[in-house]
């Protein structure tokens, strides 16, 4: 488990390769990631947007911006937690995710980024 903590909000990243929807022959390597995010500070804040690095081995590097995550915008109480997973597919066996979530603190409306932790995703075969 991948795990990062900026100003008391908790984020931690479990990934898995998922052979079913992989096609090695061609090239496309599948990974699912599970996210949870956890308020532990004092204020109510609701993630905004999102960034994402993506880095694969065979060169194929991307960025994606946008808001929310997967259709949401959540609002978080102190104490709450929101679990999501997403899919990201590769062009080679390895490659990693790093990032991070704009958040707003809803008391003032102030905005301040949120570090996903970088977390490698791998084809198990790679780890022999």
């Amino acid at each position: 488990m991948y795990k990062t903590v900026t100003k008391n909000i908790h984020i931690s990243v479990v990934v898995k390769y998922w052979p079913n929807q992989s096609l090695p022959k061609e090239n496309h390597y599948f990974f699912v990631y599970y996210i949870t995010i956890e308020n532990k500070s004092e204020y109510t804040v609701q993630l905004m947007n999102r960034h994402w690095d993506i880095v694969d081995t065979q060169g194929e590097n991307r960025t994606v911006d946008g808001e929310g995550v997967i259709g949401e915008t959540p609002v978080l109480e102190p104490g709450e937690v929101f679990k999501y997973n997403s899919g990201c597919n590769l062009t080679g066996e390895l490659g990693y995710m790093k990032g991070y979530y704009t958040m707003k603190r809803l008391l003032d409306n102030e905005q301040f980024n949120v570090q996903i932790p970088r977390f490698d995703m791998v084809v198990p075969a790679k780890l022999n």
